[in-house]
Order: C-alpha cells, then structure tokens, then sequence
C-alpha cells in the first residue's frame, strides 16, 4: 500500500482476525512453500498423541515447529535439544494463536548444536574423573528429619514438593535455600548454595539430612545451569546426600550424574526423600495386629496347657509328677559332686608333681649341680695335670741322660776333640783344608783357634 495514499473510509468492510490470518497462511504457502530451514532444536515437547512440537533457532531467531505422526516421520530420531538439524518443512501459521510456524516433513542431522557439544564434552570429562561413579555417591536416608530444598522460592516446582512433604511427612522439617535456577549467574548461586547448606553451622543454617536440587520443566537454554561445572564439582563435594530434581522426566543434566540420586521430577524427588506417613502408620497398625494376635495365641495355648496339667497328674498327685525330677537332679548332683572331686584330686596331684619339677630346676639347685661338676672337672684336670707332668719330667731326665752317655761331652771326657771350620762346620778331612783356613778345636776343659801352615 501506498504510504502517501489517502486512507480508505471506516465504512469499508473490514477483515476478520480469521480472514487476514487465512490470507496470511496462503501467502506464506504460495510465496515460501516447503524449504529447507537450519537451525538448533530447543524445548522438544513429545505429546501422547504421537505430535512433536519444538523450536527451531539460531543466533538472531526462532521459529515454532510442529512434526505431526513425528514417530513415523524420516529422521525424527534426530530431533532432540541442543541438537543441530535441517528440516524439510511447509511454512504456515497457526490460526488459533496467530503465530507463525512451520510444519515439519522430515529431518536429518546437521551436526551437534553448540550447547549439546558443550554438555557431551564435560560429561565426557567428569565421568574420566570418576564423578559418576556409583561406589562415590552416598546412601538416602530412611527417615529424615529436616530435608534442605534448594530451588527458586516463588517458582511451583517449591510448591509442588512443599506439597508432596506435608501429605506424606509432616514431621519432616523443610529448609528452603531460595537461588535463581535459570539465567547468567544463577549456577554460581546455586553451587554456593549447597556448599553452605554442606557446612550449615558454619553460616547459621539448620543441618539437614538429605538435600534436593532442582526446578521445573524449560528448554535445554532454561536446564542448563544445571549443566555448568561449577554444579557439578559443588554436588560432588558436599558431604550431604543429594537428590537431583531438574526439569521433566525426559530431561537429563549433568546434576543428575554427579547426584546421589536422580529424580525424574522435583515431586518424585520429595516422594524418593521421605516415605508415606499413611504407610508408615498403616504398617504399625498391622504389626500391631499381628502381636497382639501372636500373644493372645500364645497366652491361650498355656493357659490350656495349664488347665490341662491341673486335670492331670497334678490334680491327683502332684509329687508324683516331680518324683522322677527330683531323682534325676540328685543322680546329676551326686555325679558332678564325683567329678569334681576327681578333677580337684587330679590337679592336686598335678600340682604336686609341678612343685617337684620346679623344686628340681630352680636356679639354685642347677647353680649347686653345676658348681659340683665343675669342681669335679677341675680336680680331674688337677691329677691329669700333676700326672702329664711327672711323666713329662721322667722322659725329660731319661733323654738327658741319654744325651750325656751319646753326646760329645763323653767323647771330649775321653780324650777326644772336635775341629770345626770357619764356617761353623766339623772337619772330617786333611783334604779339605787349604793353607791360611782358620780352625776352632774343642775339648773337654775348652777350646783353641789355629791356623793351617803349608
């Protein structure tokens, strides 16, 4: 139209909202068609009727989608949140709200969008690093008695479990740790939270037995404070079990692998936390029964035993009954009274022989054992000694004497000499001797030093 045109009379006839939002569904069929559109799934939404509804985006925009019979449709198993996409699609509108959509054909992969990279890649690296590991996550407790519900303090996922506490334990004290669970900032808010609700003396907080963590349904955008790792560290450390309760069943964070328990819903977390005061009650009253029964049972089968032992023989005769009793516990008396006797005899007995032993081996009698056998040794050693010795002095003087009767004293004493040379040896010939040879000659009285003449 014109903008410097005159604008028409108010008597004209005007459209309906019906009739211009038809008009604008057929421009947008005849003019676009059916195209190809790229872009990041976000807030995927699976109806029962087997209709997928979810949007497409980029950096500038978005755009509603509808996927009808989406189970049956080319590629639907592509479609998920944060995936990357392209979708063969009929742009449209939707009449009853007036928004533009497109109706999706079919999809097909067109590589992981930037926030499922980003959540792919820290659950890869925290699972490495053992943080998923089941033997690290802690136990629920049975029965807790304050229960810390850490969550936005206005939002109906609070309500919702507030509720869930109340019906089924009201005696269960709840602790509300308020924290923004979507928007820039809000995972820092949240990771401080469970760390003072982790160490509550220390800021003043009531301690609880058992924490949850978590906010109703939204989009991957809306969920994914709960993916930053600043969570999932702060989670991991708090010596607190935690409950994991992010979005809707169909959605998972990576709260809910660092957790102690995942929850589908913040009101199956509050259900998971405690258990069913109804329950509990109903339970007590049929253990209740049931020993009331057990007893009643129990005091009528001895009363009849009782009533029937007074019609018996106690009616008639109650000593009779004990006699062969009374027998018995003196035949046993009179037995243990024996075998203690010979058991004390017998370690009288023992006692005795162990006094003579010890009596036997006591140092003083061994020292006394001992010091006659040495002085035994010493008196044999003394005679060996005495009699080693005179025989050696016998042999002594025999071989001395024998010496002077062959040796050359009884020579010289007959008249006879010994020459020696100038080396210290006998001379036994003339022949041997050359002129100027000192000689040295012995005699009985002594001895004399010549010279060979020529």
């Amino acid at each position: 139209m014109d903008l410097f045109s005159k604008p028409k009379t108010s008597e004209e006839k005007a459209l309906s909202v019906t009739q211009l939002l038809r008009r604008m569904k057929n421009l947008l069929e005849v003019q676009i068609g059916e195209i190809w559109v790229e872009g990041e799934v976000s807030n995927l939404r699976k109806q029962g009727s087997g209709h997928w509804y979810f949007s497409l985006k980029d950096a500038g925009a978005q755009i509603s989608c509808a996927m009808f019979g989406a189970r049956k449709r080319e590629g639907s198993d592509a479609l998920e949140d944060g995936a990357k996409v392209r979708v063969f699609a009929e742009a449209s509108v939707y009449e009853a709200r007036g928004q533009l959509q497109i109706i999706v054909q079919k999809a097909e992969r067109a590589g992981a969008g930037d926030l499922q990279a980003k959540f792919e890649a820290l659950k890869r690296k925290l699972n490495a690093e053992g943080l998923f590991d089941q033997d690290r996550k802690q136990a629920i407790p049975p029965f807790p008695r304050a229960i810390g519900l850490i969550t936005s303090g206005t939002g109906a996922a609070l309500q919702d479990m507030l509720n869930v506490l109340t019906r089924r334990a009201p005696w269960v004290q709840p602790v509300l740790f308020p924290v923004r669970v979507q928007g820039r900032g809000a995972e820092m808010e949240i990771a401080q939270a469970i760390a003072k609700m982790g160490e509550p003396e220390k800021f003043g907080y009531p301690r609880c037995d058992v924490l949850i963590v978590g906010r109703g349904g939204g989009s991957i955008e809306d969920l994914w404070n709960f993916n930053e790792e600043v969570v999932a560290r702060a989670i991991a450390a708090c010596p607190i079990p935690i409950i994991s309760a992010v979005g809707h069943e169909i959605d998972f964070t990576i709260a809910d692998f660092v957790a102690d328990l995942r929850a589908p819903t913040p009101s199956a977390a509050a259900e998971l936390a405690v258990s069913d005061g109804a329950e509990l009650l109903a339970r007590l009253a049929q253990l209740r029964n049931r020993m009331t029964r057990i007893t009643r049972e129990r005091l009528t089968r001895s009363q009849l035993a009782v009533e029937s032992l007074k019609r018996g023989v106690l009616q008639r005769d109650g000593e009779k009954l004990l006699r062969e009793s009374v027998l018995r516990l003196d035949s046993a008396r009179a037995q243990l009274s024996q075998a203690t006797r010979s058991s004390l005899d017998s370690l009288s007995q023992r006692l005795k022989d162990l006094r003579a032993s010890h009596k036997a081996n006591h140092p003083a009698r061994v020292l006394e054992r001992r010091t006659e056998a040495v002085t035994h040794f010493r008196q044999q050693f003394e005679r060996a000694g005495k009699d080693a010795l005179t025989t050696r002095a016998e042999r002594l003087d025999r071989l001395r004497v024998m010496l002077r009767t062959l040796g050359p004293e009884a020579t010289f004493q007959r008249g006879f000499s010994i020459t020696l040379g100038a080396d210290g040896k006998i001379i036994t010939s003339a022949a041997s001797l050359k002129s100027g040879d000192l000689l040295n000659t012995k005699f009985a009285d002594g001895e004399t030093k010549s010279i060979v003449q020529p």
